[in-house]
């Protein structure tokens, strides 16, 4: 009667190695279809982002040239009312404006991207203000339109 209750464990032994290793097979099964995943998905998210990047990019620009367009305009009003030394003032910062979207338009989204993370290395305080302030534009942005909406 021993023999058999050492037969039946070793059968019972065997039985459950024979489930471990079915069972680590599904886990590493399971982990590779999640890597699979994860980088099928996370080269859309990567290719999207660029495109939404590229989409903003031109919107900046854009933005930037009728902004320096806007001072130089204004500067003809300010040499009229306050002097031609303030009007200069006015042109210096349209100029600068203008040279800015310049540089925008000479580089690509990667370039910017690479800047953006040098910038946020070298100063992260900085970067975590200018972040929180944008975050505040942007919420009070979507407010406004959202209260524009309801009346």
């Amino acid at each position: 009667m021993a023999d058999t209750d050492f037969t039946t464990v070793t059968d019972g032994d065997s039985t459950a190695a024979g489930t471990t290793d079915a069972a680590a097979s599904k886990t590493d099964q399971a982990k590779q279809t999640v890597k699979d995943y994860s980088s099928k998905y996370g080269a859309q998210a990567t290719d999207r982002i660029r495109t939404l990047a590229d989409t903003g990019k031109e919107r900046a620009v854009g933005g930037l040239d009728q902004l320096s367009q806007l001072i130089n305009d204004a500067a003809q009003q300010v040499d009229e009312k306050l002097g031609a030394q303030y009007g200069d003032y006015a042109r210096t910062a349209a100029g600068t404006v203008s040279n800015f979207a310049e540089q925008l338009k000479g580089k690509d989204t990667e370039e910017l991207i690479e800047e953006a993370r040098e910038f946020v290395r070298k100063s992260p305080g900085v970067a975590v203000g200018v972040a929180a302030a944008l975050g505040f534009a942007v919420a009070r942005l979507v407010q406004s339109g959202i209260d524009g909406n309801k009346a």
